[in-house]
């Protein structure tokens, strides 16, 4: 079977546009975190804090005459494609394009621009209804625009999954390429849904910091103080190519993706299982995977949300799966959600890029805003600030609504 490798990744998050200067920011840790700026988030709104992307030119990305057609997730998605695809050098031919595939991973997709248009139809009447209004808030058409503009011909949709969305993405791509199916897979996630539906409807959920007057602090995964997730925004995008293609044309290589898996809870569309069993399984199966043992695993960038059941539950799988190597510490787990918040779909991607960074600097970003440790959880969250150790296997988890989980394991690469 066909061994699959990373040769380029691209971001544009919270912390930065493009991958030095979002790691930079993850490593200084650095929060991504301020006052909502796109809407007026008014005292109407419990949460008014959010993780914008900042400073980000979406005609840098994508002809300005067709910024019209698009909502938002679509340039950053475009943005951090280019981005990935700058680092990885590629040289297609016409007739390896009609095989690279796009797998894009989006949970709710344009969101802005339904409300917008929801607003429109009840004001002004279906007439003035965009006749890009549809085109701009399908969840594929992150991937579509980028096949669109590469001339890429291979599978291209998206992966649609709740928070595990672009994860899932990226072990499919996998899946894809160790079929012998595609040699090439541009892959990752995008997500936009900082707008007042989006944020009042996660308030309504009770699922949002509340922490307003301090927003830098308030995303704090395991912290005893924690009081829901920050909605964040963003994209992220990793190129995969075959090994043999890529040390056929001299690429690179910045890791292998060596483990993946895929399971459900079965048990509540927001809860997780007790003990975090669906998460368990979907990491076990992972290293089962992978062939690695799970002492192998260095560091876990964790889902780590910054909610009260989810980061107790999670860590209770992970010491569930690792046993003494996670409870003696020798296992390093944290969570960049503590800075950049909660990417939605787009996190997956984004967390998989930053193991990658880890992989190659050995160094491993912080847990901010972990003060004071829930005594549930007996991991250690590398708090406050970030740490320097070789790594030679990392995992990252993403887990989602309606009870479903991905587990991906990134190696250092060896020849």
């Amino acid at each position: 079977m066909e061994r699959v490798v990373v040769t380029g990744i691209g971001l544009v998050t919270p912390n930065g546009i493009g991958t030095s200067q979002t790691w930079e920011s993850l490593i200084r840790g650095e929060s991504g975190v301020g006052p909502i700026t796109l809407f007026d988030a008014d005292e109407r709104y419990p949460s008014r804090i959010a993780a914008e992307v900042k400073g980000f030119d979406p005609a840098a990305y994508m002809p300005r005459k067709k910024l019209k057609e698009v909502s938002r997730f679509i340039p950053f998605s475009m943005g951090a494609t280019k981005l990935a695809l700058d680092e990885a050098e590629l040289d297609l031919s016409d007739e390896e394009r009609e095989r690279v595939g796009v797998f894009i991973g989006v949970g709710l997709g344009g969101l802005e621009n339904l409300e917008r248009c929801t607003l429109t139809v009840a004001e002004r009447g279906p007439g003035k209804v965009s006749p890009y209004f549809i085109p701009s808030l399908i969840a594929n058409m992150a991937s579509g625009q980028i096949s669109i503009e590469y001339g890429f011909q291979g599978p291209v949709f998206a992966h649609t999954s709740a928070c595990s969305s672009s994860a899932h993405a990226l072990g499919e791509a996998l899946r894809w390429m160790q079929a012998g199916r595609a040699e090439v897979m541009v892959t990752g996630g995008a997500e936009a849904t900082i707008s007042p539906i989006g944020i009042g409807g996660f308030s309504a959920m009770f699922a949002l910091s509340r922490r307003n007057d301090e927003p830098t602090k308030a995303s704090r995964p395991w912290d005893k103080a924690r009081d829901g997730f920050v909605c964040g925004e963003g994209a992220g995008t990793i190129i995969l190519e075959t090994l043999t293609r890529a040390k056929k044309r001299g690429a690179n290589i910045l890791a292998e993706l060596v483990g993946y898996a895929a399971t459900s809870d079965a048990y509540h569309i927001t809860k997780p299982a007790p003990g975090g069993k669906g998460g368990a399984r979907a990491m076990r199966e992972a290293l089962r995977d992978a062939r690695l043992d799970s002492t192998a695993i260095d560091y876990v960038n964790a889902h780590g949300t910054s909610t009260p059941a989810g980061d107790v539950e999670e860590a209770r799988a992970i010491a569930d799966v690792f046993g003494q190597h996670a409870i003696d510490k020798r296992l390093w787990v944290s969570s960049t959600k503590s800075m950049m918040g909660h990417l939605l779909g787009a996190a997956g991607a984004v967390e998989s890029a930053i193991c990658i960074k880890a992989l190659n600097t050995s160094l491993v970003p912080p847990t901010i805003n972990l003060e004071d440790q829930d005594a549930e959880c007996l991991l250690d969250c590398v708090p406050l600030v970030a740490r320097e150790r070789r790594l030679t296997h990392v995992m990252t988890n993403s887990f989602g609504f309606g009870g479903t989980n991905a587990t991906l394991i990134f190696s250092k690469y060896e020849s």
